[in-house]
């Protein structure tokens, strides 16, 4: 049995103030796998106060980036020592294919963090600017505290998004992470104490979305940074509008996929797999608008219906498992829905549907829709499980029109034989991500969105940017 009975604030297990727990359930097995103590307001207001407390008067904010750095590599070095172990956490507790856990859930965050370990030793933290009245000082200083709110797909990726920039920053952290994947958290707060993070920089507690409300409406709070639905976003943007709270959000999306005309089908499908239906499609970026030339339309749908309808569906540590279950019960049904949505909308289902690959577990049929319209509510909202919808377009212009005729522009991909001209098509899409014959993030390289897909970026240097306050600093001679 996975979890702890105690909440990590101020760098101790301490005793939760309430006496509500979270059952942590296999999305495979149907049965509990760990437990955690749901958290309170109260000990929202008792992890805030520890953090407060490390920024105001602790040593943290006060240290060098370079002796920051140090605490944080030698975090990075346990993290590299134990990808493993992260990985198969991750795939207990949500259920993600073991093929993406030891990437995407555990690898991908050890990276992240090594990155902005490496990051502290060129980062221009202090400059010198000839201003137009004399010499000036900028000097970047850390934001302050920070509310990490985190979602359950991929929970600790979306985490170290945070941490690790907010960390080396000098920022002090909350961190709330999702009730259906409490326990990595937990496994990561022992390995903070383990590296040497000072008490009450980093504080863990578990919780729903009122408590969640709490924290990020808090005034010992300074900046918020979440990962979510975009209606979450939009409440938890009004929440910091109304005080100035500074907040980063990376919300939904329902990217595009464009397959030029002179696309290496082979490998164009293939790449799919990684770009529309990693994590059983559970992912934000993940492009499942897939827009196909009409003059090879049913040559294209065909190839696409045969990939996922070859795609093993299973138990998700199995090695040659690509399709795991769903996360919850719960989010199930809601793909469900859109599926059976999609059937009445009109669409063909070309592969998958309504019949559950297996009678036990969370599971869903890989499913492609063909003759999907882009003004579909299936082509349009954003379903979040591995469901494709197969859209024509006419000519390269009609393809351009389509992938932007969204509400949302977080990532995208563009498939051809001439990758220069890939890069042409990508730039008049509008989203904040677009790859040419592959999709990937990249640790060094902002990573966020346009119009409803949220506000600000993470990772690179922009994701250090925005755990910054900027302080210029005049002087006579």
């Amino acid at each position: 049995m996975y979890g702890s009975g105690k909440l990590f604030i101020g760098g101790t297990w301490v005793e939760p103030a309430g006496t509500g727990t979270i059952d942590v359930v296999s999305p495979h097995t149907e049965e509990r796998i760990g437990q955690v103590p749901e958290g309170t307001s109260g000990d929202i207001d008792r992890a805030v106060a520890a953090a407060r407390e490390a920024f105001d008067h602790g040593p943290w904010p006060r240290m060098s980036p370079t002796e920051r750095a140090a605490v944080l590599g030698r975090l990075s070095a346990l993290y590299a020592e134990r990808v493993q172990t992260m990985a198969e956490l991750v795939t207990a507790e949500m259920g993600s294919p073991a093929w993406f856990s030891l990437g995407a859930q555990a690898f991908m965050p050890q990276m992240v963090l090594q990155y902005y370990v490496d990051l502290a030793a060129s980062y221009p933290w202090e400059e010198e600017r000839q201003g137009l009245q004399g010499p000036v000082t900028v000097v970047r200083e850390p934001v302050g505290v920070v509310a990490a709110v985190v979602p359950w797909n991929v929970p600790q990726f979306a985490l170290m998004l945070k941490l690790a920039p907010a960390l080396i920053a000098g920022c002090t952290v909350v961190v709330k992470p999702s009730p259906e994947t409490p326990l990595d958290s937990v496994l990561l707060a022992e390995w903070l104490t383990e590296a040497g993070v000072p008490a009450g920089v980093v504080n863990i507690v578990p919780a729903g979305r009122e408590v969640g409300a709490h924290l990020v409406a808090h005034p010992g709070v300074d900046k918020v940074s979440f990962t979510g639905s975009t209606a979450a976003g939009r409440r938890i943007a009004e929440v910091c509008g109304r005080s100035l709270k500074r907040v980063t959000l990376e919300l939904g999306g329902k990217s595009a996929a464009v397959f030029l005309e002179d696309a290496d089908l082979p490998a164009a499908v293939g790449g799919l797999m990684g770009a529309s239906l990693a994590n059983s499609g559970q992912v934000c970026a993940a492009q499942t608008r897939i827009l196909l030339p009409r003059s090879r339309y049913d040559e294209f749908a065909g190839a696409v219906a045969d990939m996922v309808g070859a795609l093993k569906v299973g138990d998700p540590s199995a090695a040659d498992t690509l399709i795991g279950p769903l996360a919850s019960r719960g989010h199930r049904e809601r793909v469900e829905g859109y599926i059976r949505l999609g059937q009445e909308e009109g669409a063909k289902v070309l592969v998958g549907g309504l019949s559950r690959p297996l009678d036990r577990g969370w599971y869903v049929a890989p499913t492609v829709f063909a003759d999907v319209d882009n003004g579909m509510r299936i082509a349009r909202e954003e379903i979040f499980g591995p469901v494709l919808t197969l859209i024509a377009y006419d000519d390269e212009e009609d393809a351009v029109r389509i992938a932007n005729d969204s509400e949302y522009g977080l990532a995208g991909s563009v498939w051809t034989a001439d990758p220069q001209h890939g890069v042409e098509v990508a730039r008049r899409i509008r989203t904040g991500s677009c790859g040419v014959n592959l999709y990937s993030v990249d640790p060094a390289t902002p990573f966020g969105g346009y119009k409803n897909s949220g506000i600000g970026r993470e990772l690179g240097p922009e994701g250090l940017d925005a755990y910054l306050e900027h302080k210029s600093i005049p002087r006579k001679q």
